[in-house]
């Protein structure tokens, strides 16, 4: 038997159903080589291994982020932008400071920050294109809404991005006009939003950008991340950096005018792989426009995010425009993921779903739903009748958790809103997720939220959703893994897997729920080597 590479030894936690937890594990070449009680693996101990004891830790698989944005991050969270999330300030008349404070900072340059939201950041002013030009009347300004489904810009801004009154709206995407037809200063979507965040990425510093990107997922204990909104403008930069990544990325390109891609499905490696295609259906709840079978509240929130008293939101595309995108890419082999919040637009594309099945079929799609906070228990069952797999956006609920019931949709389905427990009944799959920068990379604390599903008030939102402990830790590595077609390289500690690991200060299984989101990370490991330590 040769020596290993690295000996792990205290509680390990596996996701492996036959064999849920261990004493010890062994590492060779980046991959596990053992998993057993501690006289089994001492023997894979020789003179050159190293032995790491992790007391009253555990040692569980690298958590994995089934729906991120690990490229747009990387730019957001750099210096080139200024974080104004709830997360980070919540008071109004700070935030406008800070709006000042970067437009005479940054010059004619641009001033571009993100995180704008109105429901948590109560007293905001309207930021009307009148506002954002008195600010920076001569100079670029970018404000992105928390959400990332809307950006509000000035009028320097526009014409360096040569968008004008005349400039059409990218399918699936839009800008704000007032009654003469002028731009009012808003663009919604991706299409919309992303030329105006051009000014501030630079590519020459994106390689730093994205090593600090990897070392923030690192520090909450994940090693692998997917990239949901991927630009292939920066393939050959990820390609440039695979041996310097410390996060495995699989990434979801785009779907794109011209319904295309210059890669095949699949291509990569274990470190970096491109998986699927991404197309949103509707669009953010904290701006009004997802696709509801039933009106948003009228309420001051709902009039201070500007929905039209009895709105259901709305859809970015119709089915027809649905069919017509994953007719182009789903029969050369593509996986797709769709983004959808209303249950609307949950019917709309399951129905394209399973048209799309019945005409293509495969037994391996894995299509995917993302986020779906107001999907319907039919729905559910539906989506695991047709092999669809939903990844769930259950941190709103810490966040928004009671603006949801109180101030958007009342209880009847506030309350049941990412509905998690209902999905695996079904038996579905599901993974966790945090959608950063929309909310912190904190898969801990999905875990937790996710078991407590417990708002800022304290109040549980819907207790009959709460998943427990075991179902909630799959869904953050396995059950993610797999949504990836990566679940036979990394998601649980088996024999013949990569050694992506984490060392956590407890075992999650082991503390009271509401604590494990403040569980410390001491150790990230990526194929046994450490890539954080705490």
């Amino acid at each position: 038997m040769p020596a290993a590479d690295l000996v792990i030894t205290g509680n390990v936690l596996t996701v492996n159903p036959v064999q849920p937890t261990a004493e010890a594990l062994a590492v060779s070449g980046g991959r596990i080589a053992a998993v057993g009680d501690r006289a089994e693996i001492d023997a894979w101990i020789g003179p050159d291994t190293e032995v790491v004891d992790i007391g009253s830790g555990c040692v569980m698989p690298g958590l994995v982020e089934a729906h991120g944005h690990p490229l747009m991050e990387a730019v957001v969270l750099s210096d080139r932008m200024v974080d104004i999330r709830p997360v980070t300030v919540t008071d109004a008349d700070g935030i406008v400071a800070m709006v000042r404070a970067e437009v005479d900072k940054r010059g004619d340059e641009g001033a571009y920050l993100v995180g704008w939201d109105a429901l948590l950041q109560p007293g905001l002013p309207e930021p009307t294109l009148a506002w954002l030009d008195g600010i920076a009347p001569e100079t670029p300004l970018v404000i992105i809404h928390n959400s990332g489904h809307k950006a509000f810009f000035n009028s320097v801004a526009g014409r360096n991005a040569g968008i004008n009154r005349d400039t059409p709206d990218p399918k699936g995407a839009k800008y704000g006009r007032d009654e003469n037809g002028e731009l009012d200063g808003t663009a919604e979507e991706t299409g919309a939003v992303f030329p105006l965040m051009a000014g501030a990425t630079s590519i020459a510093d994106f390689p730093q950008m994205l090593l600090a990107e990897c070392a923030r997922l690192n520090k909450a204990g994940l090693t692998t991340c997917s990239e949901m909104a991927f630009d292939p403008v920066f393939r050959p930069l990820v390609d440039q950096m695979r041996d310097h990544l410390t996060v495995r990325l699989r990434t979801y390109e785009i779907s794109n005018p011209e319904m295309n891609t210059a890669v095949t499905p699949g291509d990569g490696d274990d470190v970096v792989r491109q998986v699927g295609i991404k197309i949103w259906v509707d669009g953010s709840p904290w701006i009004g426009n997802i696709d509801l079978s039933f009106p948003y509240l009228d309420t001051d929130a709902t009039r201070t995010i500007g929905v039209v008293p009895g709105s259901c939101g709305h859809a970015n595309y119709s089915r027809e425009q649905l069919t017509e995108i994953v007719e182009a890419y789903f029969p050369l082999g593509w996986p797709m993921a769709c983004h959808v919040q209303g249950d609307a637009g949950v019917d709309t594309i399951l129905d394209v779903y399973e048209a799309l099945l019945a005409k293509h079929p495969r037994d391996d799609h894995r299509l995917r739903l993302e986020h779906v906070g107001a999907i319907r228990d039919e729905q559910l069952q539906r989506a695991h009748d047709l092999g669809v797999t939903c990844s769930i956006f259950v941190d709103q609920i810490h966040y928004w958790g009671d603006v949801i019931v109180d101030g958007l949709f009342g209880p009847e389905h506030g309350n049941r809103w990412m509905p998690c427990g209902s999905a695996v009944k079904t038996g579905m799959r599901i993974s966790l997720h945090n959608d950063p920068p929309v909310t912190p990379e904190e898969p801990l604390r999905n875990i937790s939220v996710a078991v407590t599903r417990t708002a800022p008030s304290g109040r549980v939102l819907g207790p009959e959703e709460r998943l427990t402990v075991d179902q909630a830790i799959r869904a953050q590595t396995i059950d993610a893994a797999w949504q990836l077609f990566s679940d036979d390289v990394i998601g649980s500690l088996e024999v013949g897997k990569y050694a992506d690991m984490v060392v956590l200060s407890a075992d999650p299984r082991s503390v009271p729920p509401e604590e494990i989101a403040d569980l410390d990370v001491r150790t990230t490991y990526l194929a046994g080597r450490p890539v954080h330590t705490g």
